[in-house]
């Protein structure tokens, strides 16, 4: 006589939920908050990121740029002529400039007929709008900087303010990084280049 078995059903073990780790979770977003801060104020101590903001610069910056300054750049080293340095204007400390160096200490700026001299030596620049209008001498002391802008007939200036400090420098403009298509690198010479030019003449 055949019998059966009766069925062996099969019970799944009870699933135990594991209570949530609020602790590991609370560390975690502090660990990525800090890390955070770090950064931000490690990028900031090192750079600063500035909006041209008007024509004084044309034809090698344009207004709404935005222009990564490297602030170490004069903490071991000292300005040249040609750069293009931010600084806090000596006229009102609430506002930020951005011009070429010209004229270093111990140099005497002229500029007649269209033409900047310094130390009497005619300047070669290919980054100006149009020559200055104007004329004027300038003696830079120890400390000090002359400073203008390439739109030389629309900038607010050395020439109309006068000399500016060098504790006043922020740092060196290195590189315009917005909008996209306009991305180029700021060589020492203080000119705009093409940043696939300035990785190959790395």
């Amino acid at each position: 006589m055949e019998t059966t078995q009766p069925e062996t059903q099969y019970q799944p073990e009870p699933v135990v939920e594991q209570p949530a780790n609020w602790k590991r979770f609370f560390l975690d977003i502090l660990e990525t908050v800090i890390l955070a801060v770090v950064l931000f104020f490690g990028i900031n101590a090192v750079s600063a990121r500035v909006r041209v903001d008007g024509f004084s610069m044309r034809p090698t910056l344009e207004d709404g740029e935005y222009i990564l300054v490297n602030k170490l750049a004069y903490k071991t080293g000292e300005p040249t002529r040609g750069d293009i340095v931010v600084f806090i204007f000596p006229i009102n400390p609430q506002e930020d400039l951005i011009k070429r160096v010209i004229g270093l200490p111990g140099e005497t700026v002229s500029i007649h007929n269209g033409v900047v001299s310094v130390n009497g030596v005619p300047l070669t620049e290919p980054y100006i709008a149009s020559p200055p209008a104007y004329d004027g001498d300038w003696i830079v002391p120890e400390g000090q900087l002359f400073v203008l802008g390439d739109n030389r007939n629309d900038s607010r200036d050395s020439h109309q303010w006068g000399l500016l400090p060098v504790e006043n420098v922020i740092g060196r403009a290195v590189l315009i990084y917005w909008p996209p298509q306009q991305w180029q690198v700021i060589n020492q010479n203080g000119q705009t280049v093409a940043w696939q030019e300035a990785l190959s003449a790395k």
